[in-house]
């Protein structure tokens, strides 16, 4: 177990000062939830189960029948908790993509993109059995996790918040014959007709041994606002103020843009890329400390 480092003093009185003025502006604005308690607190025991209905469908590759299922059934939780959404199709690389994107309003653009990957790695080409190595990875942590974050945002997160969801397909098949890392989030941002002011990943944040240092690529400024928020809430220990590693991932293509993006995630996951990247390896605690989080950071953001 690597040493962590002691909640930072000035880091927790900036974040709690913040959190202060975020509640007196909630408090001040008419029309607006007149006190916190009055949301719905994110359900990190509802996320696990979220995930634990991806995994049962399978793995969730391009073009499967269990990525079908997965658009189905997503798409009707989000109805459920009043979001409209519509499937992206495209093409990269010879390969249909199918992004699925949800929003309140389609035509308010979002001041913050949420975004998760969806689908499963064609080939579990990490596993420790030879034999194993052709079969796809479930994709419980990497992949489901970050879905079951957003979906359970979605249910929490009041109507009036400036986000929109995106679901990205064929991000997990680099190094595979014919295929290329990060290729949903590529079209995405090609086909992108409005500029958010930022954009939030969330990827492999269910280890039920989360860890989540600062990823190199991300914006410094983004990540001490939302490892701050995290330090408030008391789950310093997941969120590290320390230097990860440097992540291809669905952020880089609104960086690359001139977008202020952010990946949270735990790469020192045993399971990556095997068949043993199963729901009994994601935790609800962990999906707790992310999703609350970010839906308080996002709630300070909604009433600034």
């Amino acid at each position: 177990m690597a040493t962590r480092k002691k909640p930072n003093l000035l880091i927790l009185l900036a974040a709690l000062l913040a959190v202060l003025g975020g509640l007196l502006i909630w408090f001040a604005r008419p029309g607006r939830i007149s006190s916190p308690a009055a949301l719905p607190r994110f359900n990190g025991e509802r996320a696990l189960r979220d995930v634990h209905t991806q995994v049962a469908f399978g793995p969730r590759t391009p073009g499967s029948a269990a990525q079908a299922q997965f658009l189905e059934w997503s798409r009707s939780e989000l109805a459920a908790a009043g979001w409209q959404s519509h499937i992206q199709v495209g093409e990269k690389m010879g390969h249909t993509i199918r992004n699925l994107v949800a929003y309140r309003d389609p035509n308010l653009p979002p001041r913050i993109l949420l975004g998760a990957h969806y689908d499963s790695r064609l080939a579990a080409d990490q596993d420790p059995d030879p034999a194993k190595r052709v079969q796809a990875v479930p994709g419980a942590n990497d992949g489901a996790s970050g879905v079951a974050v957003l979906l359970e945002l979605a249910r929490v997160l009041p109507a009036d918040a400036p986000v929109w969801l995106v679901f990205f397909d064929a991000e997990d098949n680099g190094r595979l014959p014919g295929w290329d890392w990060i290729l949903g989030s590529r079209m995405f941002v090609e086909q992108m007709t409005f500029r958010p002011q930022a954009m939030i990943l969330v990827d492999m944040v269910g280890d039920a041994d989360l860890r989540l240092p600062l990823e190199q690529n991300s914006d410094p400024t983004l990540q001490a606002q939302i490892w701050s928020q995290a330090e408030a809430l008391g789950y310093g220990e997941f969120f590290v103020p320390e230097t990860g590693y440097r992540m291809l991932d669905d952020h880089l293509p609104f960086i690359e843009a001139g977008i202020p993006a952010v990946d949270i995630i735990d790469f020192d996951y045993p399971y990556w890329h095997t068949t043993a990247d199963t729901a009994d390896k994601v935790s609800a605690s962990s999906l707790q400390a992310v999703g609350e989080t970010l839906q308080a950071w996002l709630m300070l953001l909604c009433h600034e």
